[in-house]
Protein backbone atom coordinates (compact mmCIF):
# COMPACT_ATOMS: atom_id res chain seq x y z
CA UNK A 1 0.00 0.00 0.00
CA UNK A 2 0.99 3.94 -0.91
CA UNK A 3 -0.03 6.39 1.24
CA UNK A 4 -0.63 9.67 -0.06
CA UNK A 5 0.43 12.69 1.90
CA UNK A 6 -1.82 16.23 1.58
CA UNK A 7 -0.16 19.39 3.32
CA UNK A 8 -1.40 23.02 2.95
CA UNK A 9 1.75 25.44 1.54
CA UNK A 10 2.57 28.15 -0.79
CA UNK A 11 4.26 25.26 -3.04
CA UNK A 12 3.49 24.44 -6.23
CA UNK A 13 1.70 21.01 -5.45
CA UNK A 14 0.14 18.91 -3.24
CA UNK A 15 -0.99 14.90 -2.67
CA UNK A 16 2.91 13.42 -3.20
CA UNK A 17 3.38 10.01 -1.94
CA UNK A 18 6.03 9.16 0.94
CA UNK A 19 6.61 5.56 1.64
CA UNK A 20 4.22 3.31 3.64
CA UNK A 21 6.41 3.08 6.54
CA UNK A 22 3.24 3.73 9.03
CA UNK A 23 -0.16 5.27 8.80
CA UNK A 24 1.14 7.33 11.26
CA UNK A 25 3.75 8.62 8.95
CA UNK A 26 1.14 10.92 7.46
CA UNK A 27 1.15 13.45 10.73
CA UNK A 28 5.05 14.32 10.21
CA UNK A 29 7.83 13.68 12.26
CA UNK A 30 7.71 17.50 13.69
CA UNK A 31 3.94 15.94 15.27
CA UNK A 32 5.10 13.12 16.73
CA UNK A 33 8.32 14.42 19.16
CA UNK A 34 7.99 16.45 22.11
CA UNK A 35 10.47 17.37 24.84
CA UNK A 36 9.01 14.98 27.67
CA UNK A 37 10.25 12.07 25.15
CA UNK A 38 14.16 12.97 26.04
CA UNK A 39 14.47 13.10 29.48
CA UNK A 40 17.13 10.68 30.49
CA UNK A 41 20.07 10.81 33.19
CA UNK A 42 21.87 13.79 31.40
CA UNK A 43 19.17 15.63 30.46
CA UNK A 44 19.28 18.05 33.60
CA UNK A 45 23.37 18.60 32.57
CA UNK A 46 22.52 19.00 28.86
CA UNK A 47 19.47 22.26 29.99
CA UNK A 48 21.88 23.52 31.83
CA UNK A 49 24.45 23.60 29.55
CA UNK A 50 22.38 25.33 26.89
CA UNK A 51 20.20 27.55 29.01
CA UNK A 52 23.68 28.91 30.57
CA UNK A 53 24.87 29.13 26.55
CA UNK A 54 21.28 31.33 25.72
CA UNK A 55 21.91 33.73 28.52
CA UNK A 56 25.72 34.10 27.49
CA UNK A 57 24.60 34.87 24.10
CA UNK A 58 20.98 36.26 24.24
CA UNK A 59 19.43 33.37 22.12
CA UNK A 60 15.86 33.33 22.68
CA UNK A 61 15.06 29.88 21.71
CA UNK A 62 17.35 27.18 20.91
CA UNK A 63 16.71 23.47 19.40
CA UNK A 64 19.21 20.78 19.82
CA UNK A 65 18.77 17.22 18.26
CA UNK A 66 21.34 14.55 18.82
CA UNK A 67 21.93 11.11 16.57
CA UNK A 68 24.19 8.37 17.77
CA UNK A 69 24.54 5.26 15.40
CA UNK A 70 22.33 6.74 12.97
CA UNK A 71 19.64 6.50 15.85
CA UNK A 72 17.88 10.13 17.19
CA UNK A 73 18.49 9.29 20.73
CA UNK A 74 17.77 13.14 22.16
CA UNK A 75 15.73 16.26 20.81
CA UNK A 76 14.99 19.00 22.97
CA UNK A 77 13.80 22.62 22.65
CA UNK A 78 15.00 25.26 25.25
CA UNK A 79 13.79 29.16 25.69
CA UNK A 80 11.04 30.81 23.75
CA UNK A 81 9.79 29.87 20.09
CA UNK A 82 7.89 33.02 19.97
CA UNK A 83 6.65 36.53 21.28
CA UNK A 84 4.45 34.42 23.77
CA UNK A 85 7.10 32.77 24.91
CA UNK A 86 5.71 29.37 24.01
CA UNK A 87 8.33 26.51 24.79
CA UNK A 88 10.50 25.40 21.97
CA UNK A 89 9.57 22.30 20.73
CA UNK A 90 11.55 19.68 18.27
CA UNK A 91 8.96 19.96 15.91
CA UNK A 92 9.43 23.43 15.30
CA UNK A 93 10.75 25.01 12.02
CA UNK A 94 13.44 27.48 11.88
CA UNK A 95 15.54 29.72 8.88
CA UNK A 96 18.88 27.42 8.60
CA UNK A 97 19.78 29.95 6.48
CA UNK A 98 23.19 28.40 4.22
CA UNK A 99 22.51 25.01 5.74
CA UNK A 100 20.30 25.33 3.02
CA UNK A 101 23.39 24.99 0.78
CA UNK A 102 23.48 21.37 2.02
CA UNK A 103 20.06 20.70 0.34
CA UNK A 104 21.18 22.22 -2.95
CA UNK A 105 24.29 19.84 -3.09
CA UNK A 106 22.45 17.11 -2.36
CA UNK A 107 19.67 18.12 -4.87
CA UNK A 108 22.89 18.78 -7.78
CA UNK A 109 24.57 15.36 -7.10
CA UNK A 110 20.79 13.11 -7.30
CA UNK A 111 20.78 15.05 -10.94
CA UNK A 112 24.16 13.87 -11.84
CA UNK A 113 23.31 10.10 -10.36
CA UNK A 114 20.20 10.53 -12.52
CA UNK A 115 22.30 11.57 -15.50
CA UNK A 116 20.79 14.99 -16.53
CA UNK A 117 23.77 17.02 -15.77
CA UNK A 118 27.71 16.61 -14.70
CA UNK A 119 29.90 18.41 -12.16
CA UNK A 120 32.32 19.80 -14.91
CA UNK A 121 29.20 20.84 -17.11
CA UNK A 122 29.29 24.77 -17.96
CA UNK A 123 26.32 26.81 -16.52
CA UNK A 124 25.66 30.12 -18.38
CA UNK A 125 25.24 31.05 -21.99
CA UNK A 126 24.50 29.00 -25.13
CA UNK A 127 26.62 26.28 -24.37
CA UNK A 128 25.57 26.19 -20.57
CA UNK A 129 22.52 24.65 -18.72
CA UNK A 130 21.34 28.22 -18.34
CA UNK A 131 20.69 29.22 -21.96
CA UNK A 132 19.10 32.84 -20.98
CA UNK A 133 19.43 35.51 -23.97
CA UNK A 134 21.22 37.59 -21.34
CA UNK A 135 23.71 35.71 -21.98
CA UNK A 136 24.54 35.87 -25.67
CA UNK A 137 26.59 38.81 -24.66
CA UNK A 138 29.00 39.45 -21.31
CA UNK A 139 31.41 42.00 -20.25
CA UNK A 140 33.91 39.25 -18.89
CA UNK A 141 33.96 35.84 -21.21
CA UNK A 142 35.19 33.87 -18.46
CA UNK A 143 31.82 33.68 -17.43
CA UNK A 144 31.29 31.20 -19.86
CA UNK A 145 33.84 28.65 -17.94
CA UNK A 146 31.74 28.87 -15.17
CA UNK A 147 30.76 24.80 -14.27
CA UNK A 148 28.84 23.27 -11.56
CA UNK A 149 31.23 21.59 -9.24
CA UNK A 150 32.60 25.37 -9.49
CA UNK A 151 29.58 26.96 -8.16
CA UNK A 152 29.17 24.23 -5.52
CA UNK A 153 32.91 25.27 -4.35
CA UNK A 154 32.51 28.67 -4.49
CA UNK A 155 35.62 28.94 -7.06
CA UNK A 156 32.92 30.48 -9.50
CA UNK A 157 35.09 33.73 -9.86
CA UNK A 158 33.15 36.42 -7.39
CA UNK A 159 34.40 37.61 -4.02
CA UNK A 160 32.85 39.83 -1.39
CA UNK A 161 35.17 42.47 -1.83
CA UNK A 162 32.04 45.06 -2.59
CA UNK A 163 29.62 43.12 -0.19
CA UNK A 164 28.09 40.01 -0.83
CA UNK A 165 25.32 40.72 -3.43
CA UNK A 166 23.20 37.83 -2.14
CA UNK A 167 22.03 40.09 0.67
CA UNK A 168 22.12 43.44 -1.17
CA UNK A 169 19.24 42.92 -3.52
CA UNK A 170 18.14 46.47 -3.76
CA UNK A 171 21.48 47.59 -5.28
CA UNK A 172 21.45 44.89 -7.78
CA UNK A 173 18.20 45.84 -9.09
CA UNK A 174 19.01 49.12 -9.44
CA UNK A 175 22.71 48.57 -11.15
CA UNK A 176 20.46 46.98 -13.99
CA UNK A 177 17.74 48.84 -13.89
CA UNK A 178 14.93 46.76 -13.01
CA UNK A 179 12.28 47.83 -10.49
CA UNK A 180 12.46 45.80 -6.56
CA UNK A 181 12.33 43.78 -5.62
CA UNK A 182 15.30 41.70 -7.63
CA UNK A 183 14.59 38.69 -9.27
CA UNK A 184 16.53 35.94 -10.45
CA UNK A 185 16.92 37.66 -14.12
CA UNK A 186 18.13 40.76 -11.76
CA UNK A 187 21.33 38.67 -11.31
CA UNK A 188 21.89 37.39 -14.37
CA UNK A 189 21.70 40.63 -15.46
CA UNK A 190 24.02 41.73 -12.48
CA UNK A 191 26.38 38.87 -13.57
CA UNK A 192 27.25 39.30 -16.80
CA UNK A 193 27.35 42.92 -16.82
CA UNK A 194 30.35 42.83 -14.24
CA UNK A 195 33.76 41.31 -14.35
CA UNK A 196 34.82 38.20 -12.51
CA UNK A 197 37.02 38.69 -9.52
CA UNK A 198 39.16 35.82 -10.51
CA UNK A 199 39.68 33.18 -13.18
CA UNK A 200 36.56 30.38 -12.09
CA UNK A 201 38.26 27.27 -9.87
CA UNK A 202 41.41 28.84 -9.61
CA UNK A 203 40.98 30.11 -5.68
CA UNK A 204 37.74 29.88 -3.38
CA UNK A 205 35.97 32.70 -2.21
CA UNK A 206 32.22 32.30 -0.36
CA UNK A 207 29.55 32.98 -2.64
CA UNK A 208 26.03 32.85 -1.62
CA UNK A 209 25.04 34.39 -5.06
CA UNK A 210 26.56 31.41 -6.67
CA UNK A 211 24.17 28.88 -4.67
CA UNK A 212 20.82 31.14 -5.42
CA UNK A 213 22.54 30.55 -9.20
CA UNK A 214 22.41 26.78 -8.31
CA UNK A 215 18.44 26.92 -7.63
CA UNK A 216 17.83 27.64 -11.03
CA UNK A 217 20.48 25.24 -12.59
CA UNK A 218 18.26 22.07 -10.62
CA UNK A 219 14.98 23.89 -11.78
CA UNK A 220 16.24 23.78 -15.24
CA UNK A 221 17.57 20.67 -15.25
CA UNK A 222 14.96 19.31 -13.47
CA UNK A 223 12.28 20.50 -15.54
CA UNK A 224 10.20 21.58 -11.77
CA UNK A 225 10.68 24.35 -9.52
CA UNK A 226 13.86 24.06 -6.81
CA UNK A 227 11.66 23.70 -4.07
CA UNK A 228 9.39 20.85 -6.03
CA UNK A 229 12.42 18.89 -7.25
CA UNK A 230 13.72 18.58 -3.30
CA UNK A 231 10.60 17.64 -1.93
CA UNK A 232 8.97 15.56 -4.29
CA UNK A 233 12.63 13.66 -4.54
CA UNK A 234 14.45 13.64 -1.97
CA UNK A 235 12.64 14.84 1.15
CA UNK A 236 8.77 13.30 1.21
CA UNK A 237 10.42 10.09 -0.31
CA UNK A 238 12.28 9.53 2.71
CA UNK A 239 9.83 10.69 5.34
CA UNK A 240 10.91 14.51 5.72
CA UNK A 241 7.30 15.71 4.95
CA UNK A 242 8.09 19.68 6.59
CA UNK A 243 10.89 21.10 4.79
CA UNK A 244 9.66 24.19 2.89
CA UNK A 245 11.50 27.57 1.47
CA UNK A 246 10.35 29.76 3.90
CA UNK A 247 9.02 33.68 3.89
CA UNK A 248 10.93 36.94 4.23
CA UNK A 249 8.01 38.03 6.31
CA UNK A 250 7.31 36.65 9.79
CA UNK A 251 3.42 37.46 9.68
CA UNK A 252 3.58 34.78 6.96
CA UNK A 253 5.21 32.39 9.33
CA UNK A 254 3.91 28.33 9.18
CA UNK A 255 1.67 27.49 11.92
CA UNK A 256 4.57 25.82 13.59
CA UNK A 257 7.37 27.84 12.66
CA UNK A 258 9.17 30.13 15.35
CA UNK A 259 9.58 34.00 15.35
CA UNK A 260 12.83 35.43 14.63
CA UNK A 261 14.74 37.85 17.27
CA UNK A 262 17.76 39.97 16.41
CA UNK A 263 20.20 41.41 18.88
CA UNK A 264 19.57 44.44 21.06
CA UNK A 265 20.53 47.54 19.15
CA UNK A 266 20.20 45.76 15.39
CA UNK A 267 19.74 48.52 12.79
CA UNK A 268 16.81 48.91 10.46
CA UNK A 269 17.37 48.38 6.78
CA UNK A 270 15.14 49.26 3.86
CA UNK A 271 12.79 46.79 3.14
CA UNK A 272 13.99 44.24 0.41
CA UNK A 273 11.03 45.74 -1.70
CA UNK A 274 12.02 48.72 -2.45
CA UNK A 275 8.92 49.88 -0.72
CA UNK A 276 10.83 52.81 1.45
CA UNK A 277 10.36 51.77 4.48
CA UNK A 278 12.76 50.32 7.06
CA UNK A 279 12.16 47.01 8.53
CA UNK A 280 14.16 44.77 10.66
CA UNK A 281 16.52 42.21 8.55
CA UNK A 282 14.74 39.25 9.77
CA UNK A 283 11.22 40.58 9.00
CA UNK A 284 11.07 42.46 5.38
CA UNK A 285 15.00 43.10 5.25
CA UNK A 286 16.47 40.03 3.78
CA UNK A 287 14.84 38.26 0.65
CA UNK A 288 13.94 34.85 1.77
CA UNK A 289 12.49 33.31 -1.23
CA UNK A 290 15.31 34.73 -3.31
CA UNK A 291 17.91 33.75 -1.25
CA UNK A 292 16.23 29.84 -1.65
CA UNK A 293 19.01 27.61 -2.68
CA UNK A 294 21.58 29.42 -1.27
CA UNK A 295 19.46 30.44 2.15
CA UNK A 296 16.16 30.08 2.42
CA UNK A 297 14.98 26.85 3.76
CA UNK A 298 13.14 26.46 6.96
CA UNK A 299 12.96 22.95 8.98
CA UNK A 300 13.30 21.27 12.65
CA UNK A 301 16.40 20.12 13.86
CA UNK A 302 15.11 16.90 13.42
CA UNK A 303 13.95 16.49 9.81
CA UNK A 304 17.14 17.86 9.59
CA UNK A 305 18.75 14.95 11.71
CA UNK A 306 16.44 12.54 9.72
CA UNK A 307 18.31 14.10 6.47
CA UNK A 308 22.06 14.08 7.58
CA UNK A 309 21.63 10.15 8.71
CA UNK A 310 20.64 9.62 4.94
CA UNK A 311 24.14 11.74 3.11
CA UNK A 312 26.50 10.51 5.99
CA UNK A 313 28.09 7.26 4.42
CA UNK A 314 27.66 5.13 7.32
CA UNK A 315 26.47 1.51 6.92
CA UNK A 316 23.12 1.56 9.03
CA UNK A 317 20.80 3.74 6.99
CA UNK A 318 20.58 3.02 3.41
CA UNK A 319 21.89 6.70 1.99
CA UNK A 320 19.92 8.55 -0.77
CA UNK A 321 23.17 9.27 -2.32
CA UNK A 322 25.78 6.46 -3.86
CA UNK A 323 29.37 6.73 -2.31
CA UNK A 324 31.16 7.76 -4.70
CA UNK A 325 28.38 10.91 -4.64
CA UNK A 326 29.09 11.24 -0.66
CA UNK A 327 33.04 11.23 -1.50
CA UNK A 328 32.51 13.90 -3.95
CA UNK A 329 30.69 15.78 -1.49
CA UNK A 330 33.01 15.82 1.55
CA UNK A 331 36.21 16.18 -0.71
CA UNK A 332 38.01 18.79 0.67
CA UNK A 333 40.56 19.71 -2.11
CA UNK A 334 40.97 23.25 -2.49
CA UNK A 335 38.85 24.87 -5.02
CA UNK A 336 36.88 21.52 -5.60
CA UNK A 337 34.99 21.01 -2.75
CA UNK A 338 33.76 20.26 -0.85
CA UNK A 339 30.54 20.28 -1.85
CA UNK A 340 27.26 21.57 0.41
CA UNK A 341 29.61 20.92 3.38
CA UNK A 342 31.26 23.89 5.05
CA UNK A 343 34.20 21.86 5.85
CA UNK A 344 35.25 19.06 5.78
CA UNK A 345 38.30 17.11 7.81
CA UNK A 346 39.81 13.76 6.72
CA UNK A 347 39.09 11.96 10.25
CA UNK A 348 35.47 12.05 9.42
CA UNK A 349 34.21 14.95 10.92
CA UNK A 350 31.59 17.29 8.55
CA UNK A 351 30.67 20.65 9.35
CA UNK A 352 27.51 22.62 8.15
CA UNK A 353 26.79 26.42 9.48
CA UNK A 354 24.27 29.33 9.02
CA UNK A 355 23.93 32.57 9.42
CA UNK A 356 21.66 35.30 9.13
CA UNK A 357 19.92 38.15 10.62
CA UNK A 358 17.38 36.05 13.27
CA UNK A 359 19.34 32.41 12.76
CA UNK A 360 22.18 30.87 14.18
CA UNK A 361 22.45 27.00 12.89
CA UNK A 362 25.15 24.33 12.71
CA UNK A 363 25.40 20.53 11.81
CA UNK A 364 28.23 18.27 13.26
CA UNK A 365 28.81 14.58 11.96
CA UNK A 366 31.48 13.15 13.62
CA UNK A 367 33.63 10.60 12.98
CA UNK A 368 32.52 8.83 16.57
CA UNK A 369 28.96 7.85 15.49
CA UNK A 370 27.58 10.89 16.50
CA UNK A 371 26.19 13.68 14.80
CA UNK A 372 24.38 17.23 16.40
CA UNK A 373 22.44 19.83 15.14
CA UNK A 374 22.03 23.00 17.07
CA UNK A 375 19.43 25.71 15.54
CA UNK A 376 18.37 29.52 16.93
CA UNK A 377 15.85 31.69 16.42
CA UNK A 378 18.24 34.77 17.30
CA UNK A 379 21.50 36.00 15.65
CA UNK A 380 24.44 36.75 17.74
CA UNK A 381 26.54 40.02 16.67
CA UNK A 382 29.33 37.69 16.39
CA UNK A 383 27.51 36.54 13.69
CA UNK A 384 29.10 33.33 11.75
CA UNK A 385 31.52 33.74 14.28
CA UNK A 386 29.26 32.11 16.60
CA UNK A 387 29.64 28.43 15.76
CA UNK A 388 33.25 28.13 17.05
CA UNK A 389 31.24 28.81 20.25
CA UNK A 390 28.17 26.33 19.37
CA UNK A 391 30.83 23.72 18.76
CA UNK A 392 32.46 24.07 21.67
CA UNK A 393 29.13 24.01 24.03
CA UNK A 394 28.23 20.43 22.06
CA UNK A 395 31.90 19.07 22.60
CA UNK A 396 31.60 19.75 25.87
CA UNK A 397 27.91 17.92 26.36
CA UNK A 398 29.33 15.28 24.37
CA UNK A 399 32.27 14.86 26.37
CA UNK A 400 30.43 14.90 29.16
CA UNK A 401 27.34 12.62 28.08
CA UNK A 402 29.02 9.51 27.62
CA UNK A 403 25.52 7.26 27.93
CA UNK A 404 22.68 8.75 25.52
CA UNK A 405 19.16 6.74 25.43
CA UNK A 406 18.89 3.52 23.64
CA UNK A 407 16.00 4.82 21.93
CA UNK A 408 15.39 5.74 18.12
CA UNK A 409 12.68 8.68 18.00
CA UNK A 410 13.04 8.76 14.08
CA UNK A 411 10.91 5.52 14.79
CA UNK A 412 8.82 6.42 17.87
CA UNK A 413 4.95 6.45 17.25
CA UNK A 414 2.61 8.12 20.53
CA UNK A 415 0.78 4.95 21.71
CA UNK A 416 -2.80 6.32 22.11
CA UNK A 417 -2.60 7.16 17.98
CA UNK A 418 -1.57 3.97 16.91
CA UNK A 419 -4.29 2.32 14.76
CA UNK A 420 -6.93 0.33 16.17
CA UNK A 421 -6.37 -3.68 15.16
CA UNK A 422 -8.82 -4.31 12.49
CA UNK A 423 -11.29 -7.35 13.54
CA UNK A 424 -13.07 -9.96 11.50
Amino acid sequence: MVLVFSYSSKSYHTHKQIPPYYQLELQGLNNRITNELSDFSGSGYIEKQVNRFRRQWALQGVSVAVVKDEKLVYAQGFGSANEKEELVQPGNLFRVASVSKLLTAVAIMKLVEENKLKLDDTVFGPKGIIKDSIFNKVRDKRIYKITVRQLLAHSGGWSQRYGDPAFNSLTVAKKVGDEAPATIQSYYKFIASRRLSFYPGSRTSYSNMGYMLLGAVVATVSGEPYENFLQDNILIPNGITDMHLGNSYQKNKRENEVCYFETEGSLLVPEYTGSGKMVEKSNGGNPVELLGAAGGWICSAIELARLITYIDGEPGVKDILKPASILEMTDNTYAKGPLGWKTTFNNGNWIRTGSMAGTSAMIKRMDDGLTWIFISNTSSWKGSLLANDINSLMAKICHKVKDWPKQDLFNYYPIHTLPLARSN
